[in-house]
């Protein structure tokens, strides 16, 4: 496979370059004499599934993006056509519509603005006159959005909204579980495939979420936490190795391992996870001859591998059932893919 920063250049030569005289490739775009063949030099075909793979979920970020915009607009249009349907818009824009019949309670009060500065941590000494302005004006946007989500779904009510438009297929991959760390019953009809960088803030944020996924679903969950330290975090593959360490001794150390690494990213360095090994239990001597040895490190990089081979590009990601979703989602994305899984059983 060419190298990414190759691919690229390519990419980039085929849709900038001019014609200076020289031969180049003539690209025939032609109806595929064979179903799945994406093209044709001589007798080398180059089918579909060659093509989309190690690209899926970039195709799947762009098929998102495409839905997502035709949705948006969608509903603009949906919402103009029913306030055109009410004779109280006669003689009103359509701001002057919202603010008088859709939006006409919203309201950001002091307090709204102090729990979201607390909710941001935005230190107190940076909270000025302009700053309290932006976050009013950001407040009343949300509460405008919810308060049209309210009255869409009141004119609809009972009706609904029927959409023909194509939603994009999450791509689904075949993760091979290996020897990871797991939490949960083996025969669940939910695994959750993590690959996870114990460095990673996002991660940290992400762990969060799956313990709610753990106390909402129970056994009927297993999660299994795969190693994808990214190269500029300098003491993840370190805490990778540590938490492995503390693994061999007993299963659930890793685990213990996995919420004080979570709970504290600042503490990663050898001394401090020595210190966490010790608070769990482990035998330190042990431990520190398998951490400083770097005893789990080539299980590390076959993670990485295999994640790579997934076309995991950051952390955290997950697969869910196979089904890729990326980053720190909130739980409700979590419980649509689960509910949708567990539906199907």
């Amino acid at each position: 496979m060419l190298k990414p920063i190759l691919a690229a250049f390519i990419g980039a030569a085929f849709l900038f370059s001019c014609d200076n005289g020289t031969s180049k490739p003539n690209y025939k775009f032609l109806k595929a004499p064979t179903e799945g063949v994406a093209a044709k030099v001589g007798k080398v075909e180059i089918t579909n599934d060659e093509l989309n793979k190690g690209i899926e979920s970039d195709l799947y970020d762009l098929e998102k993006k495409i839905f997502e915009t035709k949705m948006n607009k969608l509903k603009s249009l949906i919402i103009e056509k029913l306030m055109a349907q009410d004779p109280a818009k006669k003689g009103l824009t359509n701001d002057e519509y919202m603010d008088k019949h859709i939006a006409k309670n919203v309201k950001v009060s002091e307090s709204d603005i102090t729990n979201f500065v607390k909710e941001k941590n935005i230190p107190k000494e940076q909270v000025n006159a302009q700053i309290k302005e932006r976050i009013r004006g950001y407040l009343i946007a949300e509460k405008k959005k919810e308060a049209v989500e309210s009255w869409l779904g009141k004119k609809t009510k009972g009706a609904g909204i029927e959409v023909y438009l194509d939603k994009p297929r999450r791509p689904s991959f075949d993760v091979e579980i290996g020897k990871a760390p797991t939490m949960g019953p083996e025969n669940a009809p939910v695994t959750i495939v993590e690959f996870s960088d114990f460095q990673c803030p996002y991660c940290s944020k992400a762990a969060e979420t799956v313990e709610q996924v753990k106390k909402e679903y129970g056994n009927k969950v297993r999660i299994v936490f795969k190693q994808y330290p990214l190269p500029f975090h300098s003491q993840a593959k370190l805490a990778a190795n540590a938490a492995l360490c503390a693994w061999e001794q007993k299963p659930e150390n890793f685990w213990k391992m996995h919420d004080k690494f979570f709970a504290d990213q600042s503490k990663l360095g050898r001394a401090d996870l020595i210190a966490s090994a010790k608070s769990v239990g482990v035998n330190e001597g042990e431990f520190t001859k398998c951490l400083d040895g770097g005893k789990f490190m080539s299980m590390v990089e076959k993670d990485i591998q295999q994640g790579k081979d997934l076309g995991v590009k950051s952390t955290p990601t997950f697969f869910v059932n196979g089904k890729l979703l990326q980053g720190a989602q909130p739980f409700e994305m979590f419980k649509e893919l689960i509910d949708e899984e567990l539906s199907n059983k």
